[in-house]
Protein backbone atom coordinates (compact mmCIF):
# COMPACT_ATOMS: atom_id res chain seq x y z
CA UNK A 1 0.00 0.00 0.00
CA UNK A 2 2.61 2.39 1.10
CA UNK A 3 1.23 6.31 2.03
CA UNK A 4 -2.64 6.09 2.66
CA UNK A 5 -4.24 9.57 1.21
CA UNK A 6 -7.02 11.03 3.31
CA UNK A 7 -8.96 13.22 0.98
CA UNK A 8 -12.30 13.22 2.07
CA UNK A 9 -12.93 16.39 3.99
CA UNK A 10 -15.15 15.51 7.19
CA UNK A 11 -13.96 12.08 7.54
CA UNK A 12 -13.44 10.38 10.70
CA UNK A 13 -10.18 8.22 10.77
CA UNK A 14 -10.65 5.24 13.31
CA UNK A 15 -9.30 1.82 14.42
CA UNK A 16 -11.61 -1.49 14.08
CA UNK A 17 -8.76 -4.21 15.68
CA UNK A 18 -5.51 -4.28 13.27
CA UNK A 19 -6.87 -2.10 10.75
CA UNK A 20 -7.08 1.96 9.65
CA UNK A 21 -11.00 2.43 8.65
CA UNK A 22 -12.34 5.60 7.40
CA UNK A 23 -15.64 6.87 7.09
CA UNK A 24 -17.45 9.32 5.30
CA UNK A 25 -21.30 10.34 7.04
CA UNK A 26 -21.21 6.26 8.46
CA UNK A 27 -19.89 4.94 5.26
CA UNK A 28 -16.53 2.67 5.43
CA UNK A 29 -14.20 4.58 2.41
CA UNK A 30 -11.15 2.76 3.78
CA UNK A 31 -10.34 -0.07 5.43
CA UNK A 32 -6.93 -1.33 5.46
CA UNK A 33 -4.26 -3.04 7.97
CA UNK A 34 -1.96 -1.37 9.50
CA UNK A 35 1.17 -3.65 8.31
CA UNK A 36 0.25 -2.40 5.19
CA UNK A 37 0.88 1.26 5.94
CA UNK A 38 4.54 3.28 5.92
CA UNK A 39 2.79 6.49 6.18
CA UNK A 40 -0.90 8.85 6.53
CA UNK A 41 -1.24 11.74 5.13
CA UNK A 42 -4.73 13.61 5.84
CA UNK A 43 -5.63 16.49 3.14
CA UNK A 44 -8.20 18.99 4.63
CA UNK A 45 -9.86 18.94 7.32
CA UNK A 46 -10.86 14.96 9.06
CA UNK A 47 -10.88 13.67 12.92
CA UNK A 48 -8.54 11.01 13.94
CA UNK A 49 -9.20 8.79 16.54
CA UNK A 50 -6.66 8.71 19.64
CA UNK A 51 -6.68 4.75 19.28
CA UNK A 52 -4.92 5.23 15.30
CA UNK A 53 -2.59 8.03 16.32
CA UNK A 54 -1.71 5.33 19.35
CA UNK A 55 -0.99 2.51 16.97
CA UNK A 56 0.74 4.75 14.34
CA UNK A 57 3.29 6.26 16.65
CA UNK A 58 3.85 2.34 18.03
CA UNK A 59 4.20 0.97 14.55
CA UNK A 60 6.57 4.09 14.10
CA UNK A 61 4.20 5.36 11.37
CA UNK A 62 4.01 9.36 10.43
CA UNK A 63 1.30 10.83 10.30
CA UNK A 64 1.25 14.31 8.65
CA UNK A 65 -1.62 16.72 7.64
CA UNK A 66 -1.79 19.35 4.70
CA UNK A 67 -4.52 21.85 4.11
CA UNK A 68 -6.84 22.25 1.53
CA UNK A 69 -4.62 24.24 -0.77
CA UNK A 70 -1.46 21.98 0.05
CA UNK A 71 0.29 23.85 2.07
CA UNK A 72 2.19 21.22 4.81
CA UNK A 73 0.66 22.12 8.07
CA UNK A 74 2.66 19.41 10.69
CA UNK A 75 3.81 16.11 11.22
CA UNK A 76 3.29 13.60 14.29
CA UNK A 77 6.06 11.58 14.64
CA UNK A 78 7.20 8.20 16.01
CA UNK A 79 10.20 8.17 18.89
CA UNK A 80 13.42 8.95 17.73
CA UNK A 81 15.33 6.26 17.06
CA UNK A 82 17.64 5.45 19.39
CA UNK A 83 20.85 6.02 17.33
CA UNK A 84 22.53 9.15 19.73
CA UNK A 85 25.39 8.48 17.52
CA UNK A 86 24.25 9.46 14.32
CA UNK A 87 22.93 13.19 16.10
CA UNK A 88 25.91 13.42 17.92
CA UNK A 89 27.69 13.50 14.31
CA UNK A 90 24.75 15.99 13.24
CA UNK A 91 25.61 18.22 15.87
CA UNK A 92 29.31 18.06 15.50
CA UNK A 93 29.41 19.06 12.24
CA UNK A 94 26.62 21.82 12.52
CA UNK A 95 27.95 25.34 11.61
CA UNK A 96 30.41 25.99 9.12
CA UNK A 97 32.27 22.49 9.67
CA UNK A 98 34.11 20.90 6.61
CA UNK A 99 31.71 18.63 6.85
CA UNK A 100 28.86 21.18 6.74
CA UNK A 101 30.18 22.62 3.96
CA UNK A 102 30.46 19.16 1.68
CA UNK A 103 27.46 17.88 2.40
CA UNK A 104 25.89 21.40 1.98
CA UNK A 105 27.81 21.32 -2.05
CA UNK A 106 26.15 17.79 -2.20
CA UNK A 107 22.66 19.25 -1.89
CA UNK A 108 23.61 22.15 -3.85
CA UNK A 109 25.27 19.58 -6.82
CA UNK A 110 23.06 17.23 -6.92
CA UNK A 111 19.59 19.42 -7.00
CA UNK A 112 21.28 21.69 -9.80
CA UNK A 113 22.75 18.79 -11.87
CA UNK A 114 18.78 17.26 -11.52
CA UNK A 115 17.81 20.55 -13.07
CA UNK A 116 20.29 20.49 -16.01
CA UNK A 117 18.73 16.78 -16.44
CA UNK A 118 15.26 17.95 -16.67
CA UNK A 119 16.25 20.54 -19.05
CA UNK A 120 18.43 18.44 -21.35
CA UNK A 121 15.73 15.84 -21.55
CA UNK A 122 13.40 18.22 -22.53
CA UNK A 123 15.04 19.80 -24.98
CA UNK A 124 15.88 16.51 -26.86
CA UNK A 125 12.17 15.33 -26.46
CA UNK A 126 10.82 18.03 -28.13
CA UNK A 127 12.90 19.29 -30.10
CA UNK A 128 13.20 22.91 -28.21
CA UNK A 129 16.66 25.12 -27.50
CA UNK A 130 17.10 25.24 -23.63
CA UNK A 131 21.14 25.24 -24.56
CA UNK A 132 21.90 28.97 -22.91
CA UNK A 133 20.03 28.27 -19.48
CA UNK A 134 21.79 24.57 -19.81
CA UNK A 135 25.28 26.29 -19.97
CA UNK A 136 24.09 28.68 -17.52
CA UNK A 137 23.23 25.88 -15.03
CA UNK A 138 26.37 24.22 -16.05
CA UNK A 139 28.30 27.33 -15.26
CA UNK A 140 27.17 27.72 -11.96
CA UNK A 141 27.50 23.94 -11.14
CA UNK A 142 31.09 24.66 -11.90
CA UNK A 143 31.85 26.47 -9.19
CA UNK A 144 30.13 24.67 -6.44
CA UNK A 145 33.62 22.70 -5.48
CA UNK A 146 35.38 26.23 -5.27
CA UNK A 147 32.76 27.18 -3.00
CA UNK A 148 33.51 26.92 0.55
CA UNK A 149 30.84 29.65 2.43
CA UNK A 150 27.49 28.07 2.98
CA UNK A 151 25.75 31.35 2.58
CA UNK A 152 27.51 31.59 -1.15
CA UNK A 153 26.50 28.22 -1.63
CA UNK A 154 22.96 29.23 -0.95
CA UNK A 155 23.50 31.86 -3.52
CA UNK A 156 24.37 29.12 -6.37
CA UNK A 157 21.36 27.18 -5.22
CA UNK A 158 18.82 30.53 -6.04
CA UNK A 159 20.91 31.59 -8.99
CA UNK A 160 20.59 28.09 -10.66
CA UNK A 161 16.87 27.49 -9.09
CA UNK A 162 16.24 30.94 -11.02
CA UNK A 163 17.86 29.65 -14.18
CA UNK A 164 15.22 26.39 -14.27
CA UNK A 165 12.27 28.43 -13.18
CA UNK A 166 12.70 30.98 -15.73
CA UNK A 167 12.91 28.40 -18.46
CA UNK A 168 10.13 26.57 -16.80
CA UNK A 169 7.20 27.37 -18.92
CA UNK A 170 8.94 26.11 -21.94
CA UNK A 171 8.94 22.68 -20.40
CA UNK A 172 5.31 22.65 -20.61
CA UNK A 173 3.66 21.56 -23.51
CA UNK A 174 0.12 22.11 -23.12
CA UNK A 175 -1.50 25.98 -24.01
CA UNK A 176 -3.60 25.35 -21.74
CA UNK A 177 -1.09 26.32 -18.35
CA UNK A 178 1.45 28.41 -18.41
CA UNK A 179 4.07 29.23 -15.54
CA UNK A 180 5.75 32.88 -15.40
CA UNK A 181 7.43 32.32 -12.06
CA UNK A 182 7.51 30.63 -8.44
CA UNK A 183 4.59 31.57 -6.68
CA UNK A 184 4.73 29.58 -3.04
CA UNK A 185 2.18 30.96 -0.14
CA UNK A 186 0.17 31.20 -1.86
CA UNK A 187 0.33 29.76 -5.09
CA UNK A 188 -1.73 31.62 -7.39
CA UNK A 189 -2.01 29.57 -10.69
CA UNK A 190 -2.52 25.88 -11.75
CA UNK A 191 1.70 25.11 -12.04
CA UNK A 192 2.58 26.30 -8.81
CA UNK A 193 -0.64 25.09 -6.95
CA UNK A 194 0.59 21.20 -8.11
CA UNK A 195 4.37 21.88 -7.24
CA UNK A 196 3.82 23.48 -3.87
CA UNK A 197 1.37 20.70 -3.11
CA UNK A 198 3.96 18.12 -4.40
CA UNK A 199 6.56 19.23 -2.65
CA UNK A 200 4.51 19.29 0.63
CA UNK A 201 3.75 15.25 -0.19
CA UNK A 202 7.68 15.24 -0.60
CA UNK A 203 8.47 16.74 2.65
CA UNK A 204 6.49 13.84 4.83
CA UNK A 205 8.53 11.37 3.13
CA UNK A 206 11.46 12.69 3.19
CA UNK A 207 11.04 13.73 7.19
CA UNK A 208 9.79 10.25 7.47
CA UNK A 209 12.96 8.84 6.18
CA UNK A 210 15.37 11.41 8.45
CA UNK A 211 13.68 10.00 11.40
CA UNK A 212 14.09 6.64 11.02
CA UNK A 213 17.77 6.51 9.79
CA UNK A 214 17.86 8.63 13.73
CA UNK A 215 18.94 11.87 12.49
CA UNK A 216 17.73 15.34 14.01
CA UNK A 217 15.42 16.86 11.39
CA UNK A 218 15.39 19.97 12.96
CA UNK A 219 19.09 20.17 12.69
CA UNK A 220 20.12 21.34 8.67
CA UNK A 221 23.01 22.65 6.84
CA UNK A 222 21.98 24.28 3.99
CA UNK A 223 18.61 25.35 4.95
CA UNK A 224 18.93 28.15 7.86
CA UNK A 225 17.41 26.99 11.55
CA UNK A 226 14.41 28.07 12.65
CA UNK A 227 11.91 27.45 15.01
CA UNK A 228 9.50 23.98 14.01
CA UNK A 229 10.93 23.90 10.46
CA UNK A 230 12.76 20.65 9.65
CA UNK A 231 15.40 21.70 7.94
CA UNK A 232 17.79 18.84 7.37
CA UNK A 233 14.54 17.22 5.58
CA UNK A 234 14.59 19.91 3.40
CA UNK A 235 17.70 19.89 2.86
CA UNK A 236 17.52 15.95 1.34
CA UNK A 237 14.36 17.34 -0.16
CA UNK A 238 16.26 19.32 -2.93
CA UNK A 239 17.91 16.60 -4.78
CA UNK A 240 14.61 15.35 -5.07
CA UNK A 241 12.63 17.76 -6.21
CA UNK A 242 13.22 17.51 -9.82
CA UNK A 243 13.43 14.18 -9.80
CA UNK A 244 10.02 13.59 -8.16
CA UNK A 245 7.74 16.01 -7.98
CA UNK A 246 8.73 18.30 -11.13
CA UNK A 247 8.88 15.33 -13.44
CA UNK A 248 5.45 14.32 -12.37
CA UNK A 249 4.02 17.60 -12.40
CA UNK A 250 4.99 17.89 -16.45
CA UNK A 251 4.02 14.39 -16.95
CA UNK A 252 0.71 15.43 -15.93
CA UNK A 253 0.46 18.50 -17.61
CA UNK A 254 1.70 17.24 -20.68
CA UNK A 255 -0.14 13.99 -21.37
CA UNK A 256 -3.36 16.31 -20.11
CA UNK A 257 -4.06 13.73 -17.16
CA UNK A 258 -5.35 17.49 -15.46
CA UNK A 259 -7.30 19.70 -17.11
CA UNK A 260 -8.22 23.50 -16.54
CA UNK A 261 -11.60 22.16 -14.80
CA UNK A 262 -9.65 20.42 -12.32
CA UNK A 263 -8.44 23.40 -10.15
CA UNK A 264 -10.41 25.95 -8.01
CA UNK A 265 -9.49 29.42 -7.03
CA UNK A 266 -10.76 31.00 -3.74
CA UNK A 267 -12.26 34.43 -4.47
CA UNK A 268 -10.26 36.59 -1.64
CA UNK A 269 -7.16 35.08 -1.66
CA UNK A 270 -6.58 33.72 -5.35
CA UNK A 271 -5.14 31.00 -4.07
CA UNK A 272 -5.28 28.12 -6.73
CA UNK A 273 -5.65 24.34 -5.64
CA UNK A 274 -7.06 21.16 -6.66
CA UNK A 275 -10.69 20.22 -7.07
CA UNK A 276 -11.26 16.58 -5.03
CA UNK A 277 -11.00 14.67 -8.11
CA UNK A 278 -8.23 16.33 -9.10
CA UNK A 279 -6.50 16.01 -5.66
CA UNK A 280 -6.99 12.08 -6.24
CA UNK A 281 -5.29 12.09 -9.77
CA UNK A 282 -2.26 13.93 -8.42
CA UNK A 283 -2.53 11.26 -5.10
CA UNK A 284 -2.62 8.36 -7.62
CA UNK A 285 0.16 10.09 -9.60
CA UNK A 286 2.70 11.04 -6.87
CA UNK A 287 2.67 7.25 -5.36
CA UNK A 288 2.87 5.64 -8.77
CA UNK A 289 6.18 7.79 -9.05
CA UNK A 290 7.70 6.84 -5.34
CA UNK A 291 6.94 3.05 -6.76
CA UNK A 292 8.92 3.76 -9.54
CA UNK A 293 12.59 1.81 -9.76
CA UNK A 294 15.56 2.88 -10.99
CA UNK A 295 19.57 2.06 -10.94
CA UNK A 296 20.69 3.91 -8.08
CA UNK A 297 24.25 5.57 -9.44
CA UNK A 298 26.41 4.71 -6.10
CA UNK A 299 24.41 1.79 -4.75
CA UNK A 300 24.94 0.35 -8.57
CA UNK A 301 21.38 -1.41 -7.62
CA UNK A 302 17.68 -0.60 -8.60
CA UNK A 303 15.62 0.85 -5.73
CA UNK A 304 12.12 2.67 -5.96
CA UNK A 305 12.31 6.33 -5.72
CA UNK A 306 10.65 5.83 -1.91
CA UNK A 307 13.44 3.43 -0.98
CA UNK A 308 16.02 5.89 -2.09
CA UNK A 309 14.96 8.46 0.80
CA UNK A 310 16.15 6.28 3.32
CA UNK A 311 19.17 5.13 1.43
CA UNK A 312 20.01 8.98 0.73
CA UNK A 313 20.01 9.81 4.40
CA UNK A 314 21.90 6.57 5.21
CA UNK A 315 24.70 7.77 3.14
CA UNK A 316 24.30 11.05 4.55
CA UNK A 317 25.03 9.17 8.43
CA UNK A 318 27.51 7.04 7.00
CA UNK A 319 29.87 10.34 5.53
CA UNK A 320 28.82 12.49 9.00
CA UNK A 321 30.21 9.60 11.39
CA UNK A 322 33.33 9.14 8.91
CA UNK A 323 32.38 5.71 8.12
CA UNK A 324 32.57 7.17 4.60
CA UNK A 325 34.82 9.91 3.15
CA UNK A 326 32.12 11.64 0.91
CA UNK A 327 28.54 12.04 0.57
CA UNK A 328 27.03 11.43 -2.71
CA UNK A 329 24.02 13.38 -3.91
CA UNK A 330 21.14 11.75 -5.81
CA UNK A 331 21.09 12.72 -9.41
CA UNK A 332 20.26 10.52 -12.52
CA UNK A 333 22.11 11.27 -15.62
Amino acid sequence: MGTLYVSQADSFIGKVDERINVKFEKKAIVDIPFIKLDGVVVLGRSTVSPAVVSELMTRHIPLSFIDERGHYLGQLQPEMSGNIFVRKAQWQAAGETPQAIHVVQGFVRGKLKNYRQMLTRHQRKYNVDLSTDVTRLENVIATIDKTESINSLRGLEGAGSAVYFGCFNQLIRNSQFEFTKRVRRPPTDPVNSLLSFGYSLLRHDIQAAVNIVGFDPYLGYLHFDRYNRPSLALDLMEEFRPLVVDAMVLTLLNKQLLKPEDFITEPLSNAVSLTSEGRKIFLTNYEQKKQRDFKHPVMGKKCTYRESFELQARLLAKYLMATTDKYPPLFIR
